[in-house]
C-alpha cells in the first residue's frame, strides 16, 4: 500500500545564494579529481612502468565505479538526507586519495583510482539533489548553471594543475593535493551547508520505478545530458589529436580542450539565468544546445586546420553549456523532492554512459574510415537526438 507523501515546502529562499557555495566546491573536486589523474596517467603512465593496457584500465576504473554506484548513493541521499552522503563521500575521497602516495605500485594506484570513483559516486548525485532543493522554484536553471560552471572549471584546470604538480613532486603530490582539496571541502560542507532532512516517500513498486524511469520528463533531459557528455568526451580526446595531425604543437593542441572547458564555464550560469526568466523553454534550450554541439563537431570534422578546431571547441562548449543547465533544471523541476537523489543519480548514470559511448563511436568509425568521418558520425547522432527531442510530445496523448 502506498503512503502518500506530505506536501513539500520550498527551501527558504535566503539560504540558496550563499549556502550553495560548498556544493560548487564539491562539483569542482569531482571534476578536478577525474581529469587531473586521467591527464597524469596519460602523460606519465609509461614513465612509471605502466603499459598502455594498464593505463586504459586505470582510466576506466573511476568511471566504472561511478556507473555502478551513482544510482545507489543517490537513493541513499533520499533516505538519510544528502548532507551526510556528501560529507562522507568527500572524506572517503580524501582518505582513498592517499593511496596514491604509492603511485609507483600499480595495485595501489588502481585502488586509489577505484576508491576516488566510488567516493565521487556518493557526493556527486547528492550534491545535485541539494542544488535542486536549495535553489527553489524558478531558480534551478541559474544555480545548476553555476554548479556546472564550477565543474567545468575543474575540467579545465585539472590537466594544467596536474602537469604543474607532477613537475614539482611527481604523482604522489597530485594525490596529496586532491586529498587536501576533498578534506577542506568536506569540512566546508559540514559547517556551511544546511541540513536537508529526508522527506516522507511513497513506497514504490517495481512497476512504479519503471514508469518513472521511462517517463519522458526523465528520459529526454537524461538523453540530452548523455549526448552532451558523449560529445564532451570525444572532443576532449580527439580534437587535440586532430590538431597534432594538422601540424599544431603540443601546447596549442592541448589548449583546445582548455578553450572548450572555458567556454563551458562562462556560458552555463548565463544560460541558466535566461532559462529561469522564461526566455527559452526547456525543449527549445535543449534542442538549441544539441544543434550547436553538432555544428561544432561538424566544424571539427572539416579540414580547416587548427584554427577551425578552436572555433569548433567554442561551439561545442557553448552547445554543452546550453544543454546542461536546461536539462538538469528540467529534471529538478519535474521530480518530487523526496526522490531527487535517486533521479539525479540515475541521470548521472546516463551521463557516464554517454561519456563512454561518444569516444567509442568516434573511435570505431575512425578505425574503419577516418577520424573526420568518425566525428561526422557523432554529429549525425547528435542531430538525430535533437530531432527526436524536438518531435517528442510534451504530454501523453
Amino acid at each position: 500500500m502506498s503512503v502518500p507523501s506530505k506536501p513539500q515546502l520550498p527551501e527558504p529562499a535566503e539560504t540558496a545564494p550563499a549556502r550553495l557555495a560548498p556544493l560548487y566546491a564539491a562539483g569542482f573536486v569531482t571534476a578536478f579529481g577525474a581529469f587531473s589523474v586521467a591527464a597524469a596517467l596519460g602523460a606519465t603512465g609509461e614513465d612509471i612502468g605502466l603499459s598502455l593496457l594498464r593505463i586504459g584500465v586505470l582510466l576506466a576504473l573511476y568511471d566504472i565505479a561511478e556507473v555502478l554506484l551513482k544510482p545507489v548513493f543517490g537513493a541513499l541521499s533520499d533516505r538519510i538526507g544528502p548532507k551526510p552522503v556528501i560529507v562522507g563521500g568527500l572524506v572517503a575521497f580524501a582518505v582513498l586519495s592517499l593511496l596514491g602516495l604509492g603511485a609507483e605500485n600499480a595495485l595501489l594506484l588502481a585502488a586509489a583510482r577505484l576508491g576516488q570513483g566510488a567516493a565521487a559516486a556518493a557526493f556527486s548525485p547528492a550534491a545535485s539533489a541539494s542544488v535542486a532543493r536549495l535553489a527553489g522554484p524558478g531558480r534551478t536553471g541559474r544555480y545548476f548553471g553555476r554548479y556546472g560552471s564550477w565543474k567545468s572549471l575543474g575540467y579545465m584546470l585539472g590537466p594544467i594543475l596536474a602537469a604543474l604538480l607532477i613537475g614539482v613532486g611527481g604523482m604522489p603530490l597530485l594525490f596529496v593535493v586532491l586529498a587536501v582539496a576533498a578534506g577542506v571541502t568536506a569540512v566546508w560542507v559540514a559547517v556551511a551547508l544546511p541540513s536537508l532532512a529526508p522527506l516522507p516517500r511513497a513506497r514504490y513498486t517495481v512497476v512504479d520505478l519503471v514508469k518513472q524511469t521511462t517517463d519522458r520528463r526523465f528520459v529526454i533531459p537524461t538523453l540530452a545530458l548523455a549526448t552532451s557528455t558523449a560529445v564532451l568526451g570525444a572532443s576532449i580526446g580527439f580534437l587535440p589529436a586532430l590538431a597534432v595531425e594538422g601540424g599544431a604543437g603540443m601546447v596549442a593542441s592541448v589548449a583546445i580542450a582548455s578553450v572548450l572547458a572555458l567556454t563551458l564555464t562562462l556560458v552555463q550560469p548565463w544560460l541558466g539565468s535566461l532559462r529561469d526568466r522564461g526566455t527559452f523553454s526547456d525543449r527549445a534550450g535543449t534542442v538549441t544546445g544539441l544543434v550547436v554541439m553538432a555544428a561544432g563537431v561538424l566544424v571539427a570534422a572539416a579540414p580547416w586546420g587548427p584554427v577551425g578546431l578552436y572555433a569548433a571547441a567554442v561551439l561545442i562548449g557553448a552547445g554543452i553549456g546550453v544543454t546542461t543547465p536546461f536539462a538538469f533544471a528540467a529534471l529538478a523541476d519535474s521530480t518530487p523532492h523526496e526522490r531527487m537523489g535517486r533521479t539525479m543519480g540515475s541521470a548521472e548514470l546516463g551521463r557516464e554512459l554517454g561519456d563512454s559511448a561518444g569516444p567509442l563511436l568516434v573511435g570505431a568509425v575512425a578505425t574503419a574510415a577516418t577520424l573526420s568521418i568518425g566525428l561526422a558520425a557523432l554529429a549525425a547522432a547528435t542531430l538525430a537526438i535533437a530531432l527526436g527531442v524536438r518531435l517528442t510530445p510534451t504530454k501523453a496523448g
